[in-house]
């Protein structure tokens, strides 16, 4: 239960929810000077998400519904991740890949029209959205940029970090090419989230690459935490914050003892008097460039929007860190929980006590985005689960129910 909570209800806060404009209202919003050049694209743009063009895809942007429809889930605020078709972009940003030399002009005027409307989206429900901004790594002083807009004009989300997976021709997130984007976001304390999906490398559309994608795509995306951890990020700014989002929880403590045992046994290898291993060249000047073990890197500058959490990940609350998690609904996507927040969060914290309940559900959100509780605490007091009924364990899976919350057989997995 949180310090400023209704006293019989969770004050709930999704850490996971995705938004965007229908295609061309993003038009507003870009630089008079690719007006004529969307017209052209748009015009033959042929959107291949088929939850993007059904009724229910004004969920997206239709303010009024998607408020309306949180509420009735039991969900009071909410962190904004993108979801529809930013201008030039052949796919959604998340999954897009990095855009060539010759595409970047226009793929970041796209990106950047869809921060400038997500701001006015979140200016609509005041208090009730972090929105997080877009950017892209081709150009670091132009993403530098960006967060000092996007933290100027309210976007209390941070910035969602793209991936550099193999053959993107970035460089890779351990190198000291991004000091300045940690530098920026550590300086006016904005998140770094790091989503599942973006940082996969292209696998192709056969059946075996769609299967192939959905075993790799969350280890892809963890690798950021020890990029930056390797790389000494932290240790280098201090105040930098990184949030792994919709990427699971059950795999972190493992990887935590993983990354520990190889910080240790290479930093050993590397400080012993003749330096004569073969592995000293691996882990030389590792220690300096790091200064903690990665544990306590977690420990001190970590986070995990822990999306849908399902019943088996809840037991190693302790063990990941009960501070360091955040509940999410992944609203509107099908593997959500939406309709059945409620009944998700039983399935996974029923037995568990309130006050830890609060704080994964939204206490922890609501300190690392700014969210006021006090102000949500009101508005829980009239739409928010019961203490009582979130205790209640969950005897049957609601029909229709598509969240791998309720999913049997469910169990820990490498990654």
């Amino acid at each position: 239960m949180t310090e400023h909570g209704p006293a019989d209800r969770y004050t709930v806060i999704s850490a996971d929810c995705h938004a965007g404009a229908d295609l061309l209202d993003y038009r507003p919003y870009l630089e008079r000077a690719h007006h004529e050049a969307f017209d052209a694209w748009a015009a033959t743009y042929v959107n291949p998400y088929e939850d993007l063009l059904a009724d229910s895809a004004d969920r997206n942007w239709n303010s009024d519904r998607r408020l309306a429809e949180l509420e009735a889930d039991g969900i009071v605020a909410e962190v904004v991740f993108p979801n529809t078709i930013p201008p030039f972009f052949p796919s959604a940003s998340l999954m897009a890949p990095a855009p060539t030399v010759d595409e970047f002009a226009q793929r970041w005027a796209g990106l950047r029209a869809h921060n400038r409307w997500l701001a006015d989206f979140c200016a609509a429900a005041p208090g009730r959205r972090a929105g997080v901004a877009q950017i892209l790594l081709n150009d670091v002083e132009e993403a530098v940029r960006e967060v000092r807009w996007a933290k100027s004009s309210g976007l209390t989300g941070g910035i969602l970090l793209p991936g550099t997976p193999p053959g993107s021709g970035l460089p890779e997130l351990h190198s000291r090419t991004y000091d300045p984007l940690w530098a920026v976001c550590a300086e006016l304390d904005v998140p770094v989230n790091h989503h599942a999906g973006s940082a996969s490398p292209p696998l192709g559309d056969e059946p075996s690459a769609r299967a192939v994608f959905m075993v790799e795509t969350t280890w892809f995306s963890h690798r950021a935490l020890w990029h930056l951890i390797f790389g000494g990020a932290f240790h280098r700014h201090p105040g930098l914050r990184l949030v792994l989002t919709e990427q699971g929880s059950g795999w972190i403590p493992g990887v935590l003892e993983m990354l520990d045992y190889y910080h240790g046994r290479l930093v050993a290898a590397s400080t012993r008097a003749a330096a004569a291993t073969a592995e000293a060249k691996f882990g030389a000047g590792l220690g300096e460039l790091m200064g903690a073990r990665p544990s306590e890197v977690w420990r001190d500058h970590c986070f995990v929007g822990a999306s849908f959490m399902r019943p088996h990940e809840v037991p190693l609350r302790d063990r990941i860190g009960l501070e360091k998690i955040m509940w999410g609904s992944d609203y509107p996507h099908d593997e959500g929980t939406y309709p059945y927040t409620r009944e998700g969060l039983r399935a996974a914290f029923a037995g568990v006590e309130r006050g830890e309940v609060a704080a994964m559900v939204g206490g922890n959100a609501a300190r690392v985005y700014g969210f006021d509780l006090e102000v949500l605490g009101a508005i829980a007091g009239r739409v928010g689960p019961t203490v009582a009924e979130v205790g209640e364990p969950l005897g049957e899976v609601p029909e229709g129910a598509t969240s791998p919350v309720f999913a049997k057989g469910a169990s820990l997995r490498v990654w």
